[in-house]
């Protein structure tokens, strides 16, 4: 349940006093019918008077008398619900400032501006938005998709998949869906995506599995690295502050366990000559022959 679309239903109603229905509201807040019909019921558990009306001019109400009362909602989720929009409006364009500064008059809240959430990248593009845009459309209307995907090798396939979720974990935006060409559930990064397009065939609701965690303990190798000072600031950035230690010098160690899969090498090598593998040999000799077939390429 979402407190700024229940606010959003009442709002939307006292200022459209014609017949609306639940496929129009739906459409309006981009969730489903069977969502809408769940808000009207928590709507009226809470006390507001809406009401649904069969026939020609049917839909749903609001009584003509009411009016909205900001003394519905405590102090603290006046503030929860003008954070959650303002969250909102990074994922959903159609929310705009206006929105925002009417619960505000409204709550009559100053609101302390303490956070700036932006979920775009320093190089965001408009494919990224377009991309975004088309995979919410796409779980909402359950439509399946099918695109190309760049697995970590670096292998190019064709998938066709059911998409149920986005979700926002490790900087970075994924897909869940329930993958057509593996017959499984699988978690792709949107940024290997690409040729997205939305299929005529529809599919049914499942329920999702939760991403399982990773059991870091049999997939990773312990390394102590050795960073100039030139490039700590990624190195601040992208290991955990537990496992740094500065030096007098200026260069920093990382004491830290990384999965030891294909692409540690490239990543360690990422960092070019502001790093010295202090251990294990294993992972200095697997770099040395990187670094020979790179070498033997130019």
């Amino acid at each position: 349940m979402s407190k700024s679309r229940l606010f959003g239903i009442i709002y939307y109603l006292l200022n459209n006093k014609k017949s609306t229905t639940a496929t129009g509201l739906a459409k309006v807040f981009e969730v489903s019918t069977r969502t809408i019909y769940r808000d009207i019921d928590t709507l009226s558990t809470m006390g507001i008077p809406i009401y649904t009306e069969a026939g020609r001019n049917g839909g749903i109400h609001l009584l003509s008398n009411f009016t909205l009362n900001k003394v519905l909602l405590s102090k603290e989720e006046q503030n929860s619900l003008l954070l959650a929009l303002k969250v909102l409006k990074q994922i959903n364009p159609k929310i705009n400032s206006q929105s925002f500064l009417k619960l505000q008059s409204l709550f009559k809240n100053s609101f302390d501006d303490w956070l700036e959430v932006d979920f775009s990248n320093w190089h965001q593009t408009n494919n990224n938005a377009q991309t975004f845009t088309l995979l919410k459309s796409a779980i909402l209307n359950q439509r399946q998709i099918k695109f190309n995907y760049i697995k970590a090798n670096g292998r190019l396939e064709k998938r066709r998949c059911d998409p149920f979720k986005l979700i926002f974990k490790a900087q970075a935006w994924y897909l869940q869906g329930f993958c057509l060409t593996r017959n499984e559930f699988r978690t792709f990064k949107i940024n290997r995506m690409s040729s997205i397009k939305i299929l005529k065939q529809t599919f049914s609701s499942k329920s999702v599995p939760k991403i399982p965690k990773i059991n870091l303990q049999e997939q990773t190798i312990h390394l102590r690295l050795l960073f100039s000072e030139r490039i700590c600031y990624r190195v601040y950035d992208e290991f955990n502050h537990h496992d740094i230690h500065s030096r007098d010098d200026g260069t920093v160690v990382v004491d830290t366990d990384l999965p030891n899969e294909g692409w540690l090498i490239r990543y360690l090598l990422s960092f070019g000559k502001y790093i010295k593998i202090l251990s294990p040999k294993s992972i200095k000799s697997k770099m040395k022959q990187e670094l020979n077939e790179i070498y033997r390429n130019i």
